[in-house]
């Protein structure tokens, strides 16, 4: 079978609808794709095309080429759980964690009082010398979205991604400091072409007459 529809989260579905519908359990790998092979719960061959920089979150609903049903489960894997001492230090060493993550664009998950990321014992190392704790779990893993959302991603989750992610875009050009000084300066430049322009059509004039 064929699956090419996505309703995000089962929105609109009956619950009882979804009580009888087959699943997928699918981990962070697979559900970045928007091409992959997989077999449901119920033993079925199932090839998913979806609209290329689609994401597939736990919930999610694929409708395949026969009209049924197929939920998305995300699947427990391996992820590095990091949190703060609480002896020693406090929540503000995750926020330093996450930018420290977050400029090496690494994938997190944003909980309120913990993070996490993909196995990797080189950040292990960064944050256990920032005197954090972090611990292998096998866990399902489910990163923001704002990493990975692209100009054809198709895909929202509700009004609060959507809203999350419309933040974020109007957000973005405010840290960026040099943007409008930038825009100002061709802004000049293009002023002091045309002034140039002007003086030098002027200038010619004057040599005809």
């Amino acid at each position: 079978m064929q699956a090419s529809k996505l309703i995000p989260g089962g929105q609109g579905l009956a619950s009882v609808l979804l009580k009888r519908a087959a699943s997928v359990e699918l981990d962070w790998d697979l559900r970045q794709k928007s091409r992959f092979a997989c077999t449901d719960s119920q033993g079925r061959a199932l090839g998913v095309f979806l609209p290329r920089g689609t994401v597939l979150r736990g919930g999610d609903v694929l409708v395949t080429d026969d009209g049924s049903l197929v939920q998305v489960v995300a699947a427990a894997q391996a992820v590095l759980r990091i949190t703060h001492c609480k002896n020693h230090g406090s929540a503000f060493d995750l926020v330093r964690a996450a930018y420290h993550l977050g400029n090496r664009h690494v994938p997190i998950e944003l909980k309120p009082d913990y993070l996490q990321i993909e196995p990797d014992h080189v950040l292990a190392d960064m944050l256990r010398a920032m005197h954090l704790i972090v611990n292998a779990v096998e866990q399902p893993f489910e990163p923001e979205n704002g990493a990975y959302a692209t100009g054809g991603h198709g895909h929202g989750h509700g009004h609060g991604h959507e809203h999350a992610q419309e933040a974020h875009a109007h957000e973005q050009p405010e840290p960026h400091v040099h943007g409008p000084a930038c825009a100002h300066g061709e802004h000049a430049h293009e002023h002091a072409h045309a002034h140039e322009h002007e003086h030098s059509h002027g200038h010619g004039h004057g040599h005809e007459h």
